[in-house]
């Protein structure tokens, strides 16, 4: 008996089409796949099966595509510094609050196993995790049964916030080498990794810690190894100023001069170009650098809202040619919900609800996200590809009354409505738990060491503040009376 299973009579199967490239609806199907992928989708399948799942009331949804996203100390990070900015840096709170966590060695493989947890209920399939390297890090990924990248950062120069109110770099060139020796020593594993789910992709952290040279030697790392490269640029007004002082040229500019533009390279956010209401140029050429070289951005709306910050937008971004991709960034690690707030963010800022359609975000989600990674075989469902998939729940009543499921999905039930999630045909996630990690044991974990950070952050601040001052709870704590 062959090792087969089909989904018999889905109640729509979002499915591929080729003549337009596009997703589309394919209602009443059957849907067929093993381990090598999909075998079928469309109408009645008659071959054999050893598993036939019932697709009534289900729909079938592409995996969905993670570019950027960041494990080690984020999930513990979670309710510290949501409402904490630094004023003098456009109310960015990254450059001074993100350095006071302190997560040890042993913790970094539950935080990594929550952060998995969360992107599989969420839908995703593959994903981009930038990260420092760490011995448990392959082993986890494979275990979890994800489509993982691993994109271990490297940079010669650390921030350092002076007094609440300068950007200054330690710069450390020794050590900035060390770790890009160490980074491509773990992107030649991933890629030989023995699952076939691993993938490498080379990382220079920042455009603004990296010298010219080490940005220029990682690309010709990537280049000759045949994988992607993923820098952060554009990410801040901070970034965007210091580029500034020192070269007299945005991110994207300063890129092109270097020779790192191109269909290979992935931006981590790209927000802060030359048209962006916040920057002091008052040129609209960014976005045809971006899209005359193909390269993509990985737009993480979530983590900058919080900051106040926004695209702007994905609408003018992908109508000038760019290809936009989706990434979580940091917590909450939940596609969907970053799906809807990439939508309603890009409405907003781009100050119509036609700058951007349910099927645009989708596809910002899914193809372009397989797109940025040089890969066809992933974000979408069709005879051929890759069994990564999900079955969403049409009885949920977050997806109750159903006229349009994705829809739906989208804008009120998200991951909740998630009943399960494949990964080259096997079962990764069902009732709302990865099935092959201990997902549960990890978020137990995960408070003991979110404590043990709390109880250090004062020491870890260079001026010294209390807990109160740099974390302070939400609402006031009374006293019992």
């Amino acid at each position: 008996m062959p090792d087969i299973t089909v989904i018999r009579n889905a109640r729509t199967v979002v499915a591929y089409d080729a003549a337009t490239g596009g997703h589309a609806y394919l209602d009443d199907a059957d849907v067929a796949f093993d381990a090598a992928g999909f075998l079928h989708v469309g109408g009645r399948y008659e071959g054999p099966f050893a598993e036939e799942i019932s697709g009534r009331d289900r729909m079938v949804l592409p995996g969905l595509v993670n570019v950027h996203c960041h494990s080690g100390e984020e999930p513990v990070s979670k309710s510290l510094f949501e409402d904490q900015g630094t004023a003098a840096l456009w109310g960015q709170a990254m450059y001074e609050y993100s350095t006071l966590i302190e997560i040890s060695d042993d913790a970094v493989k539950a935080a990594l196993t929550v952060m998995l947890g969360d992107l599989l209920r969420s839908g995703v399939t593959t994903f981009v995790d930038i990260a420092g390297p760490h011995d448990c890090w392959l082993p986890t990924l494979a275990e979890s049964g994800a489509r993982a990248y691993v994109a271990p950062g490297f940079r010669e120069a650390a921030w350092h916030v002076e007094d609440s109110h300068r950007l200054d770099f330690r710069w450390d060139a020794a050590r900035g080498r060390e770790a890009f020796v160490r980074a491509l020593e773990t992107v030649d594993a991933a890629e030989a990794h023995p699952s076939g789910r691993l993938g490498g992709i080379v990382a220079p952290a920042q455009v603004e810690t990296c010298s010219p040279e080490l940005l220029q030697e990682a690309a010709e790392a990537a280049r000759s190894r045949k994988v992607p490269i993923t820098i952060h640029a554009g990410q801040t007004m901070a970034e965007h100023e210091e580029l500034l002082r020192r070269h007299g040229l945005t991110a994207v500019q300063y890129l092109e001069t270097l020779g790192l533009l191109g269909p290979d390279l992935i931006l981590g956010h790209c927000i802060f170009i030359d048209s962006h209401g916040w920057t002091r140029q008052r040129t609209a050429d960014d976005l045809g650098r971006l899209a005359g070289s193909g390269t993509s951005i990985a737009h993480c709306p979530v983590t900058f809202a919080r900051s106040g910050m926004v695209l702007q937008s994905v609408g003018r971004y992908r109508r000038s040619g760019v290809n936009v991709a989706l990434g979580t960034d940091s917590y909450p690690f939940n596609m969907l919900e970053e799906m809807r707030t990439a939508l309603i963010n890009a409405r907003i800022s781009g100050g119509t609800v036609f700058d951007v359609s349910t099927a645009d975000i989708l596809d910002v989600a899914t193809l372009a996200g397989a797109k940025a990674l040089g890969r066809s075989d992933i974000g979408r469902i069709g005879k051929g590809v890759k069994a990564d998939f999900s079955l969403v729940d049409l009885k949920h009543p977050g997806m109750q009354p159903v006229y349009d499921p994705l829809r739906n999905l989208l804008h009120c039930a998200a991951e909740r409505a998630v009943a399960a999630v494949y990964v080259g045909g096997a079962c990764v996630m069902e009732n709302d738990r990865a099935t092959l990690v201990d997902y549960d044991g990890a978020l137990a974990e995960l408070q003991a060491v979110q404590d043990f950070s709390v109880r250090r952050l004062q020491a870890n601040d260079p001026r010294g503040r209390s807990l109160a001052t740099l974390a302070p709870r939400a609402l006031p704590v009374l006293p019992h009376p």
